[in-house]
């Protein structure tokens, strides 16, 4: 089940809803969450719900066994290695078994058969919610939750069980016990969700007909014009459609009291690529920051840029069980190094510290997003040769063959037009324009305003259930992850 399909816009969620706010008490309605987030959990996954319910066992025993223990000699440490272990072992055997196995075969010849596991959805981000808590518990900042249900509760969470963001337990522990429901975070939620929505059917649905079939097809037929625009495309398609998640899930948690934070602050505005990991997909990047890279030792002790590229590496291959993967982590990691050996040297600190004009702040933008999108097409090829050649082509170094696809071919007006709009909606403009109407044009007319405002997001609404109806199943990039 995904949140932009009929059966849980139309079905599940005012259920779920009216059960909530019809029950009494904080107990029931945890109740009315947890089970309802199972029965998500289960619809989508069936049998693998068993995962699940692993992992909420493993770290709920974990953070007893950590506090039992924590008296002791050795202050906890050994169940919270256990802990971490059993977490890191449930996520790569299910994640990186056959991908290891097959890695093997090739280099080594090994003759290990591959099991062809199913990957259970969401996985990597459950699991990381748990080793928050342990470790979180270990280092003194939550206290240990005795409720199994309360606890379960916290992992299952549906609107950001399959598909982030990292929530930790230190965020979200007192709204588990009292949180405060209101009329406006109910409207704030609403808002949140249809434009999380229309980002996802209306303009990540659309660019994915773009890329789509031009990374389908062999590189060779395309000019290194459709290349660059199918790489653009993927760059808008996985914005849009990550971000659009997250919105999603950030407005169904006010729908019932929790607010999470946010995990977008429009990266593709970003000056360097530090600052883009600072504003993309930034319940991943703190994790990493707060639960490896300082206890790598950060910037502090040991070698800062091994200590960054066992970071990128792990990020990469956190985000799946391929080569790819790995080296577009590599290839983020590289140049986060490189930044950070030209921060280090006085001349070229002060050289940065002057980036304040129009022409060298679109330098740092060009450059940034230059990075990114060649990255993406690592990111998005199959194989580590499709990519080669993808970026060759796109750099003029493949000629290929003479009958080339023109890039027309897959831009008709419709496209063009949602390609501009995701452009400029990468950066702030939704917010520009609602402070522009609400300070400028309708500032004497508060009611006004917000009549406008319900009307505008009716409008998304619509549209988009129109589009959803249209399109049937459309899940989101990340549910691969």
């Amino acid at each position: 089940m995904v949140f932009s399909s009929i059966i849980f816009l139309f079905i599940f969620l005012p259920i779920v809803l009216l059960a909530y706010y019809i029950l009494p008490g904080r107990k029931a309605k945890n109740i009315v969450l947890l089970l309802s987030s199972l029965f998500f959990y289960f619809w989508g996954e069936d049998k693998l719900i068993v995962i699940l319910l692993c992992s909420i066992l493993i770290n709920y025993g974990s953070g007893f066994a950590i506090e039992k223990t924590r008296s002791g000699a050795l202050g906890g440490k050994p169940a919270l290695a256990i802990g971490i272990i059993l977490n890191l072992a449930l996520l790569g055997y299910f994640k990186y078994f056959d991908f290891a196995a097959g890695l093997l075969n090739a280099t080594i010849h090994t003759d290990i058969t591959l099991r062809n596991i199913v990957l259970p959805i969401g996985i990597s981000f459950f699991t990381f919610q748990g080793i928050t808590y342990i470790v979180d518990l270990y280092r003194g900042k939550v206290a240990p939750q005795k409720n199994l249900l309360k606890f379960g509760l916290y992992i299952a969470l549906f609107p950001p069980l399959i598909a982030g963001p990292i929530v930790r337990y230190a965020d979200v522990s007192e709204m588990i016990d009292d949180r405060h429901e209101s009329a406006a975070m109910f409207a704030e939620g609403i808002s949140r969700f249809v434009c999380g929505l229309a980002k996802k059917v209306l303009i990540a649905n659309s660019v994915a007909l773009i890329c789509d079939p031009i990374f389908l097809a062999p590189v060779d037929t395309h000019s290194a014009a459709t290349l660059w625009i199918g790489a653009f495309a993927y760059t808008l398609q996985i914005y849009f459609d990550f971000s659009g998640y997250s919105d999603m899930a950030i407005g169904l948690g006010l729908l019932f009291g929790f607010r999470f934070r946010e995990n977008f602050e429009h990266p593709y505005t970003s000056l360097s690529i530090r600052e883009f990991w600072r504003r993309w997909h930034i319940s991943l990047s703190s994790f990493f920051r707060d639960y490896l890279y300082i206890p790598l030792g950060g910037s502090r002790t040991g070698n800062v840029y091994i200590n960054l590229i066992i970071v990128f590496f792990a990020t990469g291959l956190w985000h799946g069980a391929g080569l790819t993967f790995i080296v577009w982590g590599l290839w983020h990691g590289l140049f986060i190094v490189i930044e950070n050996i030209l921060r280090r040297r006085s001349a070229a600190t002060a050289l940065l510290s002057k980036i304040r004009n129009p022409f060298t702040l679109l330098l740092a933008r060009i450059y940034t997003l230059l990075v990114v999108v060649l990255g993406w097409v690592i990111f998005r090829s199959e194989s580590l040769a499709y990519a080669a050649n993808y970026l060759r082509g796109m750099l003029l170094l493949e000629s290929g063959t003479d009958m080339k696809v023109s890039v027309f071919y897959y831009l008709d007006h419709y496209n063009i037009l949602v390609l501009i709009l995701g452009a400029a909606f990468s950066f702030p403009l939704a917010s520009a324009l609602r402070k522009f109407f609400r300070n400028r044009l309708l500032e004497d007319r508060p009611n006004f305003y917000a009549a406008l405002r319900v009307l505008c997001l009716a409008a998304l609404l619509f549209w988009s259930a129109v589009k959803v109806i249209d399109q049937g199943y459309n899940p989101f990039i990340y549910f691969r992850f």
